[in-house]
């Protein structure tokens, strides 16, 4: 009795999880959308609580009716949320909606003045969140997409900031100091943080391949071993002369990556979100259009295909951690070129937030950017809450992780059911319907297309690839 249960509260859990695998991508949208609104009222209530608890003076908000005093208003807190992460371009309970600040042109007869500017400190701190985290985000992406677990980002940002930093700062007599010099100062600081992330990334790739280390295990492991490496780098060889923390000398003014338009103390650069854009289309351009994107995504999807279909299972694995490590490498020049100017002992977390970026994003590129927005925004208006109201920083920290924990868990449940739908057939366990999502027959229609070569799926007619005695199409390895 108690068997059948388990197993009929397991086919209705199946079931749950695939009905996200088959949604539409306005579907997708619409259910982010209502999470949004979902996670804003839970956090409503929890602000009202907490603010009926703690102590105040005078009370910031009253309910109607009721007339009970709370300490915090819900309502402000969530309107700076937004509001100051874009600069502040509404008014809260004045009598005109926009910030004169933010008009574009002057409206005399609404008393609007004007002097429209969103290029203020607070959108910069915001874009400049966003732009690091669509280089983590990606990272985390492409080894999700090749069945791996990289936790290692942090580490790979770490050694790639490092690197970078002492790259630049060592060639810098080379180089003229002008414009012309600091953009190659710029290009090799970007290649010395992207080979540094690669090789840190590329060591549990090849501890997965050849010795079936779990990668989650020995990329955290690396984490450790990066950042406290560094430290001690620093603190006894390359650290600044005279300088009260842990850090290196500073990059050259020219060698850095300026902003356009943008304030100079935002610590953000128009260049290096172009950038980021850039690596977001190349890599999805690599991950659905090449035949090196169709291996990596067959072997995350179902491994015995790929090495039945001459994928080198191995060799794609190796290739995916580095090109992993290499974007969380790059995230960190950009920390240095961008935003700190040197490395710093108090490296941020991004490799960490780029898991969740990338959960969001649903593991594709092209997703990466808006997640990275929706980030940078709680990262930019949490900082905002602070400034303006009484709320405590660990009230703020909760909102914002509400927020992410309602967004990114539909995206969640569809990638566990896709998981599902790959090693328990589509139709679930114990039934033979097809059932949507990526399949292995859509990856090699896709990879088909990728290469041209019109190959036909070595696992067709077959749920195990190696059962078939027929020898399979395929152009060789396709991923060397």
């Amino acid at each position: 009795m108690s068997t059948e249960r388990g197993a009929a509260l397991r086919a209705r859990a199946y079931e749950f999880l695939r009905r996200f695998v088959g949604l539409t991508g306005v579907e997708r949208l619409l259910i982010a959308f209502a999470a949004l609104v979902l996670s804003v009222a839970v956090g409503f209530l929890i602000v009202l609580v907490s603010g009926r608890i703690a102590e105040c003076s005078t009370a910031a908000w009253t309910m109607p009716i009721t007339g009970l005093g709370f300490c915090y208003d819900p309502f402000q807190v969530y309107f700076v949320l937004f509001n100051g992460a874009l600069g502040n371009p509404f008014y809260l309970w004045e009598p005109a909606l926009l910030n004169p600040e933010w008009l574009p042109v002057t409206i005399p007869l609404l008393g609007f003045m004007p002097g429209w500017s969103p290029l203020n400190n607070s959108f910069a701190l915001t874009m400049s969140e966003t732009t690091l985290l669509i280089f983590t985000g990606l990272s985390v992406a492409v080894a999700f997409r090749a069945g791996l677990f990289n936790i290692g980002t942090q580490g790979q940002l770490v050694v790639g900031a490092l690197l970078t930093a002492l790259v630049v700062v060592a060639a810098a007599p080379v180089f003229p100091a002008n414009r012309v010099g600091g953009l190659a100062l710029i290009a090799l600081g970007i290649v010395a943080g992207a080979v540094g992330g690669g090789v840190w990334g590329a060591i549990p790739g090849a501890l997965k391949a050849y010795a079936d280390a779990n990668e989650v295990i020995t990329t955290i492991m690396l984490n450790f071993i990066a950042a406290n490496l560094a430290y001690v780098l620093v603190l006894e060889v390359f650290r600044a002369e005279g300088s009260s923390v842990v850090a290196t000398e500073r990059v050259p003014d020219y060698a850095r990556i300026d902003p356009w338009f943008f304030p100079t103390t935002g610590d953000f650069a128009e260049a290096a979100l172009l950038i980021g854009l850039v690596a977001v289309v190349g890599l999805y351009v690599l991950l659905e259009h090449t035949p090196f994107g169709y291996d990596l995504r067959v072997s995350g999807i179902q491994p015995l295909a790929a090495e039945y279909g001459g994928v080198n299972a191995k060799l794609t694995t190796v290739r995916a951690m580095t090109i992993s490590g290499a974007l969380g490498g790059i995230g960190g020049s950009m920390w240095v070129l961008m935003a700190e100017g040197r490395w710093l002992e108090s490296v941020p977390d991004l490799g960490f937030d780029g898991i969740a970026v990338s959960i969001l994003a649903g593991n594709n590129p092209l997703g990466v950017f808006p997640a990275a927005a929706l980030f940078g925004v709680l990262k930019g208006g949490a900082l905002q809450v602070g400034f303006q109201t009484d709320v405590p920083p660990e009230l703020i920290g909760v909102l914002r992780g509400l927020i992410i924990l309602f967004v990114a868990m539909p995206e969640f449940f569809r990638l566990i059911g896709r998981r599902l739908d790959v090693e328990d057939g589509p139709g679930g366990p114990g039934s033979d319907r097809d059932g949507p999502g990526e399949s292995v027959d859509e990856v090699t229609d896709a990879g088909s297309d990728a290469d041209g070569s019109g190959s036909t799926d070595p696992t067709a007619g077959s749920e195990d690839p190696t059962g078939s005695g027929s020898e399979p199409t395929h152009g060789g390895e396709s991923g060397a």
